[in-house]
């Protein structure tokens, strides 16, 4: 086996009304958020996928099932500490992760240095180990029309 290997994850999340809006731990000062089993933090979730999938893990849905009433409205960072844990009991360190949130709203660039600080304690891992970018759609398709928000993340995980 290779001493390093890479994942790859995305998440999207449906924008709802009367819902808090986290994303990458942070929550937003706004009246709707992502539809979801936990927090639908989809930053987070998306991490989280990059992190298993380069370890040859199943997917987050079989660590934290939406049928299980455990996980209902859980903060996702709990879950992303988990994710690491498995990583390292399983002789994994964490090299870095670098995540793409794709939002027209709300804001993000005001929030991403606290996202990644919150991303990367979570983790287990130094902020300068963790690349974060927000981008627009541009008006293209449901995240352009503000219906939804989607995440992608690689991570680079080795042997210890």
């Amino acid at each position: 086996m290779p001493p390093f290997r890479i994942g790859h994850g995305y998440d999207i999340h449906r924008v709802v009304p009367d819902r808090p809006m986290v994303l990458g731990g942070v929550t937003f000062d706004v009246p709707y958020g992502l539809d979801g089993h936990s927090d639908a933090d989809a930053l987070t979730h998306a991490v989280c996928d990059a992190l298993l999938g380069a370890a040859g893990l199943a997917d987050i849905g079989h660590f934290f099932p939406n049928t299980d009433p455990a996980f209902k409205d859980i903060d996702s960072q709990k879950l992303l500490a988990q994710v690491a844990r498995e990583l390292r009991d399983r002789g994994w360190r964490i090299g870095n992760i670098d995540a793409s949130l794709i939002a027209e709203q709300p804001q993000i660039a005001p929030q991403l240095e606290k996202m990644r600080t919150t991303l990367a304690a979570s983790a287990g891992i130094e902020p300068t180990q963790l690349g974060l970018k927000a981008t627009t759609n541009e008006g293209a398709g449901s995240i352009g029309r503000g219906e939804a928000i989607a995440a992608h993340a690689v991570a680079l995980i080795f042997r210890a």
